[in-house]
């Protein structure tokens, strides 16, 4: 047990505690992986079965080094359950989702395939698509699933209200037709396991004396479905163990619920509390900082981080003229510490608050010939070309799965256009056989004609792969659609883009080469499974040579040498929609995510903003960020153009970091006032609510007739007095 001996004496508490519900507030960089791992491994000496152990995560990534620790002091880490919350439920469906009415062999839609789908059933029902947009409709019903709503409930709930009315339609709808492809959505994974546990008490029972002893890691983070799992799972036993700091709870707006960990003690008496407070990651001046900006939060646990680590750097605050100064500077500033031998390119990640904020620096890079990996943007698997080979993958393994049929009936082109595919859709629903069916039996369809025999051959032509694939392994099977369809000829159009495109099918038939090394069930549908459930950080590389780009949320569990926090403005971070909404709680969770961000930064932390900056198609005067205010003024050092310090904070701030204010609009003034009716051509007539100075022009939002409220830069659109 000599593993025992790294651990501080709260870290060793923790370990050593077993029966019971268990608390960990577990601070930024306080070693809560280690606690976990080791913790597990002291369970399976004290003679636990590994066999009764599940430890949950939120990432595959730190699911995989969980079980790697394990495995490094103990042989048990692939006997107990380690995986993500959807890994977790996807396993359990797999096995029991017969109960439910559906075949193991389901199909997970990602947020693309749902908003397809939604689409459709909006045209089925005859809606207005502009009305009841798709990728909203999509959102409303996720929330739903995120709080256990069914569509029945949402419909209870909607009564009165005419438009939610509507979407409790088309949610209900959009559930049939999910069960009727044998797919789900990716929130019916977790949605569906707990409706599983819930209605059926002997799989319930089989599942909480299989998990006698439940971890959760990143507990703050977790929704209303997810903490009703945690509940079902635990059980009688309560031998539950989360962990989690309020203070990074940073996924509201998707629904995560920081009441979870804060009334963890109410929902489990007798909770023992342990808090880890020892931060081994930043330097003292970094932990001072980030603490200076959370003790402003009020909804919180108290606890205070501390570091024997040296003291450090006072934190670099540069300010620059616009967003392209800014992205200069940290290009300088980079490539001066590589080329002086003081740092790799990996030492250094840059950090914004929305995606849109990386093309200027993604601008200076490449003038700079600095290397990057930029994460959070377009995932791999969300690509059009790798959605497309994927289509033919999920329709091979589940022939109901409309949604993946219809994306390749005609990929490359085989003569089956709108026309043809709208009467095969037509007889399918009216003779009530899936979409594969009517594909086989196209010459029975009326109207066909000629069309019917390029149907049946496609439904013959995928009949072929689904039998090769029972004798193939998934790179097999990959290689002999792109052979068949001679898709790689479709994609490589001879541009640099279609040269891209092929590249990401190669990639993709790598990916299933290295699945079929590691994996011990390398059925088609695993593969499937694994590429449904994996996130963009997972793909993060340590050893990568290159700079980081990410968004501050993708960037939580990760550490870097030396971090650029950009866009430290008023409208950006804090951002524009927590400003509009000004909320205690919008702002308190935007505070938290500053936090994340200082917590990053291992020894170097540089925090910049902009005098001006192009936004909304304008120019933009943001006040400094009011999390720059927070932070004690002796702790930062103003840096100049080339990174060397010029003077203080203080004196550079020619405005209050804690009292940001707005020049006085330079565009032409509006000619409408608050109460006013106006018209716009896209919407119609609506009633002026608000007029907001924004700097270099006014924000006005308008209540419509037709899509309720709507914002928008008055000198950027046309807004005329009706």
């Amino acid at each position: 047990m000599s593993y025992l001996s790294e651990l501080n004496p709260m870290q060793k508490e923790a370990v050593f505690h077993t029966d019971g519900p268990l608390l960990i507030f577990a601070g930024a960089g306080s070693g809560k992986t280690r606690v976990l791992t080791y913790r597990v491994v002291r369970l399976v000496e004290q003679g636990v079965d590994p066999y009764h152990i599940i430890a949950i995560t939120f990432t595959n990534k730190a699911a995989s080094e969980m079980r790697e620790r394990i495995n490094a002091i103990s042989p048990v880490g692939d006997q107990v359950w380690v995986s993500t919350f959807h890994a977790a439920c996807t396993r359990i469906l797999r096995r029991e989702i017969h109960a439910l009415g559906f075949a193991k062999g389901f199909s997970i839609y990602d947020a693309q395939d749902s908003a397809r789908l939604v689409k459709d059933c909006i045209k089925e029902l005859k809606l207005d698509e502009d009305y009841y947009k798709p990728n909203f409709v999509a959102n409303v019903i996720s929330k739903q699933k995120n709080e256990l709503v069914t569509p029945r409930e949402y419909e209870k709930r909607s009564a009165g209200m005419y438009r939610e009315s509507v979407i409790a339609d088309i949610y209900d709808l959009y559930q049939k037709r999910l069960a009727g492809m044998n797919a789900l959505d990716f929130d019916d994974i977790i949605f569906k396991t707990v409706e599983l546990l819930q209605q059926h008490e002997e799989i319930r029972l089989k599942y909480q004396n299989r998990f006698r002893y439940v971890m959760v890691d990143e507990y703050q983070d977790t929704n209303h479905a997810q903490y009703r799992l945690v509940n079902l799972l635990a059980g009688y036993a309560q031998n539950l163990c989360v962990v989690g700091d309020d203070d990074q709870s940073i996924y509201g707006w998707r629904g995560a619920n920081i009441e979870n960990i804060l009334q963890f003690e109410r929902d489990y008496p007798g909770t023992k509390v342990i808090k880890l407070e020892e931060n081994y990651r930043s330097t003292q001046t970094i932990l001072h900082a980030a603490n200076d900006v959370i003790c402003n939060n009020e909804n919180r646990a108290q606890k205070k981080l501390w570091t024997d680590n040296t003291k450090g750097h006072p934190i670099r605050v540069y300010m620059a003229a616009n967003e392209r100064e800014e992205g200069a500077f940290i290009a300088r500033a980079i490539n001066e510490e590589v080329h002086k031998g003081n740092a790799r390119y990996n030492d250094f990640a840059v950090l914004y608050r929305a995606n849109a904020q990386s093309r200027v620096i993604e601008d200076a890079f490449a003038r700079d010939g600095i290397p990057y990996r930029m994460y959070g943007g377009v995932r791999f698997y969300e690509r059009m070309e790798v959605k497309d080979v994927l289509a033919y993958l999920k329709a091979i393994n589940n022939p109901a799965d409309d949604i993946a049929l219809l994306r390749v009936i005609n990929l490359p082109r085989r003569g089956i256009g709108l026309a043809t595919i709208a009467k095969i859709q037509a007889h399918a629903m009216e003779t009530g056989v899936t979409l594969g069916m009517a594909i086989l039996s196209a010459s029975k369809i009326p109207g066909l004609g000629k069309k019917a025999a390029a149907v049946e051959s496609f439904g013959g032509f995928m009949l072929e792969l689904a039998h090769f694939a029972e004798s193939h392994s998934v790179t097999a099977l990959l290689k002999k659609i792109l052979r068949d369809t001679q898709l790689l000829e479709h994609f490589n159009d001879g541009t640099p883009e279609g040269e891209e495109r092929v590249s990401s099918i190669m990639e993709l038939i790598a990916t299933a080469g290295a699945f079929e090394r590691e994996s011990d069930d390398v059925s088609l549908g695993k593969f499937l499974e694994d590429v449904a459930l994996v996130a963009d950080v997972d793909n993060y590389q340590e050893s990568a040579n290159a700079v980081t780009l990410m968004t501050l949320h993708s960037a939580k569990g990760l550490e870097f040498n030396v971090v650029f926090m950009v866009g430290m403005e008023e409208n950006i971070f804090p951002s524009y929609r927590s400003l509009e909404n000004g909320g205690q709680a919008e702002m308190e969770e935007e505070r938290r995510l500053c936090y994340v961000g200082f917590t990053r930064a291992k020894k170097i932390l540089y925090l910049s903003h902009a005098a001006t900056r192009a936004q909304y198609n304008g120019i933009m005067h943001n006040a400094p960020s009011r999390f720059l205010g927070e932070v004690q003024l002796e702790r930062m050092t103003a840096v100049n153009t080339y990174g060397k310090p010029k003077q203080t904070v203080k004196s550079q701030a020619t405005r209050e970091f804690s009292k940001p204010t707005l020049p006085a609009p330079k565009n032409k003034p509006v000619d409408f006032v608050v109460g006013d009716k106006v018209r716009m051509a896209k919407y119609g007539v609506g009633e002026v609510l608000e007029i907001r100075n924004a700097g270099a022009d006014y924000e006005v939002t308008i209540d419509f007739e037709t899509v309720g409220r709507k914002k928008f830069m008055a000198n950027l659109l046309k807004i005329t007095k009706d």
